[in-house]
């Protein structure tokens, strides 16, 4: 098996009595795409940060590509998009790209004309920076951070402000860069359907702390299902429920089960609610989508989970 191109053990911020970043250990290998899921203010970009050497860790360590965090020799083998896109605002396009080739030190003067075609900036090339929408600014900040094909890319929230389009390539191009070139990539997003469609392995965050790491391969079998039902008296549904052994309550307007041996045979639940004179108008066995799996792990309520009698 290959190092990983990241790895941390037990990093920590702090900022006075705040902990941005908590004891978070974790590594990121060539070839693997790794999300970081969180809300914001979970310390996503706080952690990118330790990891690229702009802030000192109050503890732990941080390897990038086999060397000590600050390394000049590893970070040049580093693209990264932390926080808001950024250009030189007088500078066109392609000049903000020859500059950073320039400063990259890269030999060829065709690594600028492939990144504009690769980001789709072909019509935009000559246009100062100052005057592109949020989303080309965002594929131009993209196309700077990945001119030099770096081993290990680090990027903050990297479809913000791309439409649908400019994210569906995004995603396809970080997956080529993953698998053909064998690039790590290690990215946040607060957006867990977006995290499912491009990440290979997943690291929850919050309040400093990962909480949760999984594949996104064993993604559908943590996700949970329920029994939702309606009846012409979901009250009475209830109780003859819990009488037949079957525990439900009250959610949203339906009756909502848990549970295998409700969602397994809600043929059972059906014949319960006959037999007690509540037939049910209506039936169906629901997976949680993803945003209501997330919010679950972080201890959020989800808006259409709120319980209680109506």
């Amino acid at each position: 098996m290959s190092a990983p191109a990241l790895h941390l053990q037990g990093v920590s911020k702090h900022y006075g009595p705040v902990r941005a970043v908590d004891r978070v250990s974790l590594e990121v290998r060539p070839g693997e795409l790794y999300a970081l899921l969180g809300l914001n203010g979970a310390g996503k970009t706080t952690l990118m940060r330790v990891v690229l050497g702009m802030v000192r860790p109050s503890a732990g360590t941080v390897t990038v590509l086999g060397r000590g965090r600050g390394d000049r020799s590893a970070l040049a083998a580093v693209g990264y998009l932390v926080e808001s896109a950024a250009a030189y605002p007088e500078l066109t396009v392609r000049e903000n790209l020859e500059l950073a080739r320039r400063l990259r030190r890269l030999r060829s003067p065709g690594a600028v004309q492939d990144a504009v075609e690769l980001f789709g900036l072909t019509e935009h090339a000559d246009r100062r920076a100052r005057v592109l929408s949020q989303g080309n600014l965002q594929r131009l900040a993209l196309a700077r951070a990945m001119l030099h094909r770096p081993s290990l890319l680090v990027l903050d929230e990297p479809v913000n402000g791309l439409d649908p389009a400019g994210v569906v390539e995004v995603r396809a191009l970080l997956g080529r860069l993953a698998r053909e070139h064998g690039t790590a990539v290690l990215l946040s997003s607060h957006l867990l359907g977006e995290v499912a469609r491009v990440a290979t392995r997943v690291g929850v965050l919050h309040r400093g702390a990962l909480i949760d790491e999984f594949g996104t391969a064993a993604l559908p079998d943590r996700v949970h299902r329920r029994l939702e039902l309606s009846t012409r008296d979901d009250a009475r549904a209830v109780r003859v429920l819990a009488a037949a052994g079957l525990p439900a309550r009250r959610a949203a307007g339906t009756v909502v089960l848990e549970g295998a041996r409700a969602t397994d045979r809600p043929e059972d639940v059906a014949a319960a609610l006959v037999h007690g004179g509540v037939p049910p108008t209506a039936l169906a066995v629901v997976r949680e989508d993803l945003e209501a799996h997330f919010l679950r792990l972080v201890g959020a309520e989800h808006p259409g989970e709120r319980s209680g009698d109506r």
